[in-house]
């Protein structure tokens, strides 16, 4: 009698890559176009449930769609988000942390955060909202040469905080996603949050565009995957060569004189530790520290702390005193030297 095949349990996991048991030097090699990744096989599409239920709580019909390629971001036009392919597997993500020192939205909370603030840009592309006059008087231009960099003002009340680096200031496009962020949480008390700023006044306008908008199909329906993970033949070792390039800083030989002060040039203080051997020795201290109260990525504040820790060497300084107190002062230096570097480039109009 032949033997019938068993069908497929509901809910099996997917079977795993070969590439999951390469070495890191090994998966390097691979390009971008093999890593075979499915956003519905992924913790980020229990993120995805979770948006799509805030949508529907607030009555929106709109629903983006998911893609993997290289970072976050929403093509012009096109109602959808691409997200970076590092989140499709632990061993990427553990891979991404080893070449940027971070992973950006590597958590529920901080992926969650990103879609969030992606779904602004999606919605606003579905139904071209960017053409409205009351768009433009609330957000500004959408056509405002988008900015090699900007230089936030914390202090401001016109714009909401999501994202770091009140990255709502740098561009009409970017405040409006943030700002559909911020209303779109569940539960977010933003009429108290705001109350009295000048944010509140896009907050309300969102408000009454959404409820606009709510059961209105999209007169743009383009589900294109823009730069899509197969199509990609740029290997994983080249792929972060570009980025560490690209969120790599450039800076004048501005530290001596700090450095000087922090530490000790005295003979006296010969037998003390080498100043460049304790900035190394709380290097990742330092980073985090400094990377969470500027806002600024671990891998920037690194390069930093890598010229100060080089010209530490080069001065043959010494480190004297409390350390826990060096270790604080270190990172303050750190931090105002790191806000003179704080902005990149960007390639998209998304994060």
């Amino acid at each position: 009698m032949a033997r019938t095949r068993k069908r497929p349990r509901p809910g099996r996991r997917p079977a795993r890559p070969a590439w999951t048991r390469w070495p890191q030097a090994r998966l390097l090699d691979l390009k971008l176009r093999d890593l075979g990744l499915k956003v519905e096989d992924t913790f980020v599409a229990a993120c995805i449930a979770e948006l799509e239920d805030d949508l529907a709580r607030r009555g929106l019909r709109f629903r983006p769609h998911y893609w993997f390629s290289t970072e976050w971001f929403t093509p012009g036009g096109v109602p959808g988000i691409a997200v970076p392919f590092y989140l499709g597997h632990p061993k990427l993500m553990r891979l991404e942390r080893s070449q940027m020192l971070e992973v950006e939205g590597g958590t529920h909370e901080s992926c969650l955060k990103i879609l969030r603030h992606e779904c602004g840009h999606a919605i606003q592309h579905a139904y071209r909202l960017q053409l409205r006059a009351a768009w433009r008087r609330h957000f500004g231009s959408p056509t405002r040469k988008y900015p090699t960099e900007y230089r936030p003002n914390p202090a401001s009340r016109r714009f909401v905080q999501h994202l770091r680096l009140y990255y709502a200031q740098s561009h009409p496009v970017e405040d409006f996603a943030e700002t559909f962020a911020v209303w779109l949480q569940p539960r977010a008390l933003w009429r108290k949050r705001y109350a009295g700023w000048p944010a509140l006044h896009k907050l309300e306008y969102v408000d009454e565009l959404m409820a606009e908008i709510a059961g209105v199909v999209p007169p743009v329906r383009s589900r294109s995957h823009h730069e899509g993970l197969p199509t990609l033949g740029t290997t994983l070792r080249e792929h972060y060569r570009v980025k560490r390039e690209q969120y790599s800083v450039t800076h004048p030989d501005i530290f001596d004189r700090d450095l000087q002060r922090l530490f000790s040039a005295d003979p006296v203080h010969g037998r003390s530790e080498r100043a460049s051997v304790f900035l190394r020795r709380n290097r990742a201290d330092i980073r985090r520290l400094v990377a969470r109260w500027t806002g600024e990525y671990q891998f920037t504040v690194d390069q930093v702390l890598s010229d100060m820790i080089g010209r530490c060497r080069e001065l043959k300084l010494r480190a004297v005193g409390s350390e826990r107190q060096l270790r604080m002062d270190a990172a303050l230096m750190l931090t105002v030297s790191t806000m003179h570097f704080l902005h990149r480039k960007r390639q998209w109009v998304a994060l």
